[in-house]
Formats: structure tokens, C-alpha cells, sequence
């Protein structure tokens, strides 16, 4: 501690009566000791820690997860091809429908704006599916990653990083199983081959995959540890999360941005991307004066009832209202 600090503390104490010290106290020299003592037992026990892993019970549901997510993104990737997803070119706005929403809800700081109309464009697989991200670790016991080292780890999928802990991939195949798995490739001449028909089908597989993935994550959650961001949402699959600055610059962050990690949910590895559902009693353009009438579905949900997919008894029907009253145009 430099000079002047110590005039500063000296100064401020005589204001309070207290006395100031450089010297450490007892009871922290103490502590420091019994510190000391018991570091190499907690360092044994986090290395003995990975023995227990991956536990032999769970590697059937990981396994069950990564078929369900192979036939998810199959599927989303037929329905795409014949139902237009738009999103917002200024905000993370979502819509399933050949034309946009007039519902005043942009709020991007771009814009400048709270409530202006969006713009749509085209949108992707990953307007529907969001991709979450973490580090690739080699092994559950290794320490935890500095910021100097963030760029020696690769970025794999959430998901397929879970299921690689959980024992359903080797951890060296990691990589190559995304890039196989993570594109299928699907020309329009086989959409084209696919009967109307037969497209009520494939979005009720894919509603059925959505909901296996969801499920399976639910379980493997409870067994092997992750972690999430309260302020970026960023995730990190394993005991203990990263110490890489990379939580954003927004005003009520950290200086540093460091992460505050906080136990994962389902929602954090597979976000609902909730988005305005149009209802067939509906008007072809969703306008903002009827906004209170309106559903909600996640994007997923929505693209396959509008593929033809039976959502009245799933858990979504509440949000979606399907037999509810509509807005009143001729009012």
C-alpha cells in the first residue's frame, strides 16, 4: 500500500475513533493458515471428483437428446423451406407468417425508439432455434478458464457440450459432430416431392422432438452442474464458470465483465423464443390495436401449427389462445 493511502486511512479513522494497522490481524493470519492446510484436500477431492463422471444411468438420455435434436433441426429445416420466417432487421423480433406484424413493438436503441414498427426481412433456422454456445472443456477436473486462455477453447453448442460431459460423445468428435449434424442439407426439389399433406406430419415430429430435447436437458441438468449469466445469458457447461471478461459493456454490468454465474435452467440452453402467434380467426396482418387479443407461442410451436401440428394439448394452448375472441376490424 503506498504512502499517501496510508495518510488517507489514518485521516479517516481519527474521524471514527478506530485505529488503522497495516499489519494483518491474528484472526486473519489464522484463517490464512487453516486456508493453506486444507487447499491440497479440496484440490484432491475436485480432481476425484471426475472419476464419478460420466455416470452410466444418464447416458441413455443424453444419447436420447442428441437424436431428438438430429430430427428437430430436420424438421424445422423442411418447414422453413415451405413457411417464410421474418425477423426484425433492427431488434431479435420474430414472426412466422408471409407478412409482418403491425405491432408497435421495436425497441432497438438504433432506431431510437420504444414503440416504433418493425422491418422485416428473411429469416433463418436461427431466428427459430436460437444457438447457445459455451467452452469445450477437456475434462470436468481441469481448472478454470482465465481470460488470457479464452481463445484455447473451442465454441461448441450448449447442448452437444452436455450431452459430450454426460458420455453420449467422445470429447476429441465434438467438433466434427457439430459440423456433420449441425447443417443438414435439404434441397427444394425434395420439399417440392413432399406432398401438403404429409407437412402436417413432419411439423408434429418436430413439436415432438422440441419437447424430448427439452425434457432430457431437464433431466441431465439435475446431474451435471451449469452454469448461467444473470446479466448476458452467457452459459458455461461445468462445475464452476469461467473467469473470461466477456459480459457486455452495458451500464449496469461490471467495469471488468466478469460474469455473475448462476445455476442453469432449460430455458437457458434452449431459449423459448416466444413470438406473436396468428390465430386462423385472426386478420392477415396482426394490427396494434388488437394486441390484447392475440396469442404468444414460442417460434418453434408456432411454425409447426401452422404446419398443421395439434398444439391444443400441449402446455402452450394457454398462451396461444386457439379458441379465443379476436380483434373487432369493423369497429
Amino acid at each position: 500500500m503506498s504512502h499517501w493511502r496510508h495518510k488517507v486511512w489514518r485521516h479517516l479513522s481519527s474521524f471514527h475513533g478506530a485505529s488503522y494497522s497495516t499489519r494483518p490481524s491474528r484472526i486473519n493470519k489464522t484463517m490464512l493458515n487453516d486456508l493453506r492446510r486444507i487447499r491440497p484436500m479440496i484440490q484432491r477431492r475436485i480432481e476425484n471428483r471426475a472419476k464419478d463422471y460420466p455416470i452410466q444411468e444418464i447416458v441413455p438420455v443424453a444419447k436420447d437428446i442428441l437424436k431428438a435434436r438430429q430430427n428437430l433441426l430436420t424438421n424445422v429445416t423442411v418447414l422453413l423451406k415451405a413457411f417464410p420466417v421474418l425477423r426484425c432487421k433492427f431488434c431479435s423480433e420474430v414472426f412466422v407468417g408471409k407478412e409482418g406484424h403491425l405491432i408497435q413493438t421495436c425497441r432497438s436503441y438504433i432506431r431510437r425508439g420504444n414503440n416504433r414498427l418493425h422491418e422485416w426481412v428473411p429469416g433463418s433456422i436461427n431466428d427459430v432455434l436460437v444457438p447457445v454456445e459455451s467452452f469445450h472443456l477437456h475434462n470436468m477436473s481441469q481448472g478454470v478458464i482465465r481470460h488470457q486462455q479464452r481463445f484455447d477453447y473451442d465454441r461448441v453448442p450448449a447442448i452437444l457440450e452436455l450431452c459430450c460431459q454426460a458420455g453420449a460423445i467422445h470429447p476429441e468428435e465434438i467438433l466434427e459432430y457439430a459440423k456433420v449434424h449441425d447443417n443438414p442439407q435439404i434441397s427444394d426439389e425434395d420439399i417440392r416431392s413432399i406432398p401438403t399433406e404429409d407437412l402436417k406430419y413432419v411439423g408434429a415430429n418436430a413439436l415432438t422432438a422440441w419437447e424430448k430435447v427439452r425434457a432430457g436437458l431437464k433431466k441431465l441438468l439435475l446431474v451435471y452442474p451449469s452454469k448461467v449469466c444473470k446479466r448476458c445469458k452467457e452459459v458455461h457447461v461445468g462445475p464452476s464458470g469461467h473467469k473470461a471478461r466477456l459480459c457486455g459493456v452495458f451500464k449496469y454490468e461490471s467495469y471488468q465483465g466478469t460474469h455473475y454465474w448462476e445455476k442453469a435452467g432449460v430455458n437457458d440452453l434452449v431459449p423459448e423464443k416466444v413470438v406473436w402467434h396468428r390465430r386462423p380467426q385472426d386478420p392477415l396482418v396482426l394490427v396494434n390495436e388488437g394486441r390484447n387479443y392475440y396469442g404468444h407461442a414460442p417460434a418453434v410451436v408456432s411454425l409447426c401449427s401452422h404446419a398443421g401440428a395439434l398444439v391444443s394439448n400441449t402446455r402452450y394452448a394457454c398462451e396461444m389462445k386457439p379458441q379465443g375472441l379476436s380483434y373487432p376490424l369493423s369497429n
